[in-house]
């Protein structure tokens, strides 16, 4: 039978890390104190490109050529390239075009880009593990996905600018015979409040016009108390499909948005809190990535091993959730 796996997993990130001081004193000087902001979302540091040569793409090109290198293999062994961001640098051409040129592709190579928001890697994880399953010609397939967040941040917003960062994460998925690998994915949407968050907040039509100002991510605070009833539906479902159930799962990958997504579902689950792998006070958050940096610096640490069941769940776009189960 042919399965889907991850050969490896590879992060870039900007080398510039701020943490929690510098937001205190920046809010601080607005009137506002975030100190228990910070600390109930759990953040510490994160990474935050300042300069001019980083952006989405640079970041994703450096991730994918360091995946790329650690698997030992060249940009002519890639059949399928997706690219998933929120904040791409560019729509024309398409970032994984880019990518196809900076690895020196071959030309029989599958190139796209996808947006789901925060969730969209593990969606982009999902359409390649089907690609390639359903494709005689395809073996390999890279995923990146990357968000440079903090430049599209209001500096006076105290629920965006404080708590993400800038990073890149990238995986190689290939064919094996072996008893791993992708599993199933099930998805929950919820489309009734599609304008909480919008980006750019006034539309791109209205980009070019001078009197616009209101270019910035607009992010309407919610009540995220469901987001954890969510997961778990989301999860019960996929493990009553396959006969599994939680003691099943060795590692929890799950949106590094806010600790209490992570602490909240290992109370929900109830399973051990340490299964849950959170990165967001390292990191900060890091949009469509973050469950991925999450398993990545689970693999580094030794904590997830080869034939373990990994979890993975996110939510974005108002709202688009996406569970997905994976045996490392």
């Amino acid at each position: 039978m042919t399965n889907i796996k991850i050969r490896e997993v590879e992060v870039y990130h900007p080398e510039n890390q701020v943490r929690n001081q510098y937001y205190l004193d920046h809010f601080n000087r607005q009137g506002k104190d975030i100190d228990r902001l910070l600390k109930a979302f759990g953040k510490d540091k994160r990474y935050i490109i300042n300069n001019a040569d980083e952006n989405t793409l640079t970041m994703g090109i450096e991730a994918s050529k360091k995946v790329l290198d650690k698997a030992g293999l060249k940009g002519e062994d890639i059949d399928l390239i997706i690219f998933t961001s929120q904040f791409p640098e560019y729509t024309i051409p398409p970032q994984s075009l880019m990518v196809h040129e900076a690895i020196k592709g071959k030309a029989e190579t599958f190139c796209t880009d996808s947006n789901t928001d925060c969730v969209g890697m593990i969606v982009a994880f999902d359409y390649a593990s089907r690609y390639l399953k359903g494709s005689d010609n395809m073996k390999r397939a890279l995923i990146i996905g990357a968000d440079y967040m903090s430049v599209h941040c209001r500096e006076e917003d105290e629920y965006t600018y404080p708590l993400f960062g800038d990073s890149a994460c990238a995986v190689i998925l290939e064919k094996t015979e072996e008893d791993c690998g992708f599993i199933d994915s099930f998805y929950t949407t919820n489309s009734e409040y599609p304008d909480i968050v919008k980006f750019p907040a006034c539309g791109a039509s209205k980009t070019y016009e001078s009197e616009i100002n209101d270019r910035k991510v607009d992010w309407t605070p919610f009540d995220g108390s469901f987001i954890i009833q969510y997961a778990k539906e989301s999860i019960d479902k996929l493990l009553q499909k396959h006969s599994m159930n939680f003691n099943d799962i060795n590692w929890f990958c799950f949106s590094q948005f806010a600790l209490p997504i992570i602490d909240g579902s290992a109370e929900k689950f109830e399973v051990n809190r340490e299964k849950f792998i959170y990165v967001g006070d390292k990191y900060g958050y890091t949009g469509t990535s973050s469950p991925f940096i999450a398993l990545y610096e689970g693999i580094k640490s030794g904590q997830v091993k080869r034939g373990d069941n990994v979890a993975f769940w996110s939510i974005g776009g108002n709202w688009i959730t996406c569970a997905m189960l994976v045996r490392y």
